[in-house]
């Protein structure tokens, strides 16, 4: 599967941003789509993730009750929305997928099989 991320961009802190994440070449079924975020200097951190078939989702704590992960069947995408953001929520942001991960490890990046590109994220103060 080929993802595309998109939506990235400049904004101020406080403001908000959805990121996509469009899928190609396969329709997701049983799949886990992740969004990891990385900022310079450090390393890859888990941000989101959702199941497709029953859209249980997760979040990493630095996101909790401000980013909402969802996903649309019908265009097999997969969105980020991302809230009252803060400075350091700057990053590159990747969404991957994997179809062997199980519920207990949809955060570890090692589980997905396929990255997109990734999008710049930047929040200014």
């Amino acid at each position: 599967v080929q993802l595309q991320a998109s939506g990235g961009g400049v904004v101020q802190a406080g403001g908000s941003l959805r990121l996509s994440c469009a899928a190609s070449g396969r329709t997701f079924r049983n799949h886990f789509i992740g969004w990891f975020r990385q900022a310079p200097g450090k390393e890859r951190e888990f941000v989101a993730a959702i199941r497709w078939n029953s859209q249980h989702t997760r979040y990493g704590d630095s996101v909790k009750g401000r980013f909402t992960i969802s996903r649309d069947c019908a265009k097999n995408t997969v969105y980020l929305q991302m809230k009252n953001l803060k400075p350091e929520d700057t990053a590159v942001y990747y969404c991957a997928a994997g179809e062997r991960i199980i519920t207990s490890t949809q955060a570890m990046e090692a589980q997905y099989d396929s990255w997109g590109q990734g999008t710049q994220v930047t929040v200014s103060s």
